[in-house]
């Protein structure tokens, strides 16, 4: 189905925008609500854009990015709330993980 990285949900700091993947509709809408609290929080805490992609194996990546010459962009904050980010939201990361490989990469339970 998908041959690539697949965004899950993005944050940009330049644009204040948020985006979830149309694909990602079918996720309760506690979850995607906190996937946007996440998202946006990041970035208007360090700036930059941060996207949740997942790879062709399933596995969940937060990246963070940022515009050439952004002086306000925290770059050792924002691997510091990457790795917050990942210690209290442990659970969900690895659900949403266990979600992509069963129901968008068709993978079995076994």
């Amino acid at each position: 189905m998908y041959l690539d990285k697949v965004v899950l949900c993005a944050s940009s700091a330049y644009e204040q925008k948020y985006y979830l993947n149309e694909d990602f509709n079918a996720l309760p809408d506690s979850i995607k609500e906190e996937l946007k609290i996440i998202c946006v929080l990041f970035t208007e805490d360090v700036g930059g854009i941060l996207t949740l992609e997942f790879d062709d194996e399933g596995n969940l990546t937060l990246n963070v990015t940022s515009e050439e010459g952004d002086l306000l962009f925290d770059e050792i904050g924002s691997v510091l709330k990457i790795k917050e980010i990942r210690r209290l939201k442990e659970e969900l990361l690895e659900s949403l993980e266990l979600y992509y490989k069963v129901f968008l990469l068709g993978e079995d339970l076994v």
